[in-house]
């Protein structure tokens, strides 16, 4: 602690507060700096060792951190800052905190700038390959973006001002965005229900919703189901005809599910062939029963006669 706070009031999960953040190497080379920042505790908007340490602060303190590279930028770093597995030094000053606003009486305008920043934050923890936090991210978005949430309003006086069916539509846009990034970063982690459920969300609002369709088909894929992927990849390659990727994923598909016919007909062969081996058993078994029997009969014939003719010589 490098300054303690005149109080011991501490934040909470979810809370949003106001902090000023500088981080630095270890041999001092400056990383970011950030002043009257706003971070929503327990939502990835900042590096995890800062995001953790900040429930255990009081307002007012300031605190030097030393951030291992687990809680910092890991083994990717952030070039050409920081290098893979560095330790960093962070000072974090806990300005104010107050508990999260109730989204029922949040203005819709407040609420789309809020959930764009954190499906923004859930991109980027995308492209650093952590995708369960960027699952996380794009769940908090998906809060905020709810067109159905409470009452919606352009600003922060109700009974005025009610927003548009533009404002609304702008909304449910960005929504089926988050879903659509979501059901991405759940197929990383090979979550492909939730990754269904997701593109879902999306078709139903846009049934012609490329990314979504496409994702659909990798997902029925992965799933087992060839036939739904084939359908729904070719309904984007429809509506997207140029598109190489589309048609390269649809050639694929099609070729999975010729090999998924092809060993359906040979189940269906080799169940049909193990049915009627024992019916031509009991057939040929039927057969030979006479001929044994006939043969069984002319030998007692011909030992009756042979002792006949024994017994009168």
């Amino acid at each position: 602690v490098l300054k303690p706070a005149e109080n011991n009031f501490r934040p909470s999960r979810t809370w949003v507060c106001k902090v000023n953040i500088e981080g630095c190497l270890t041999d001092g080379t400056f990383v970011e700096k950030l002043n009257n920042f706003s971070v929503q505790i327990g939502d990835g908007e900042v590096i995890q060792g800062v995001d953790l340490a900040l429930p255990l602060m009081d307002v007012g303190e300031t605190a030097l951190l030393e951030v291992g590279p687990r809680f910092g930028f890991g083994s990717l770093g952030l070039a050409p800052i920081v290098p893979p597995n560095a330790t960093l030094l962070y000072t974090v000053e806990l300005l104010s905190a107050e508990d999260e606003p109730e989204l029922a009486i949040l203005p819709a305008s407040k609420r789309k700038v809020i959930g764009n920043r954190k499906r923004e934050r859930g991109n980027w923890w995308y492209t650093r390959q952590e995708h369960t936090l960027a699952i996380q991210c794009y769940r908090r978005a998906l809060d905020f973006l709810d067109e159905s949430t409470g009452e919606t309003y352009v600003d922060d006086d109700p009974g005025t001002n009610k927003t548009s069916e533009e404002d609304l539509n702008s909304l449910l846009e960005d929504r089926l965005k988050v879903y659509n990034n979501l059901a991405a970063a759940q197929m990383k982690i090979k979550a492909y229900d939730a990754a269904l459920q997701s593109v879902e969300n999306v078709l139903r609002c846009q049934p012609e919703n490329v990314k979504a369709l496409f994702r659909k088909g990798k997902i029925m894929s992965a799933k087992g189901d060839n036939a739904n992927a084939v359908a729904a990849v070719r309904k984007a390659s429809q509506l997207e005809p140029d598109s190489k990727m589309i048609r390269q994923e649809l050639l694929r598909l099609v070729s999975l599910r010729n090999e998924d016919n092809k060993l359906e007909k040979n189940l269906y062969k080799k169940m049909l062939g193990q049915k009627n081996k024992p019916q031509e058993t009991n057939i040929n078994s039927k057969k030979q029963i006479p001929w044994g029997m006939m043969l069984g009969s002319m030998a007692a014939v011909v030992v009756g006669v042979a002792a006949f003719k024994y017994r009168f010589m």
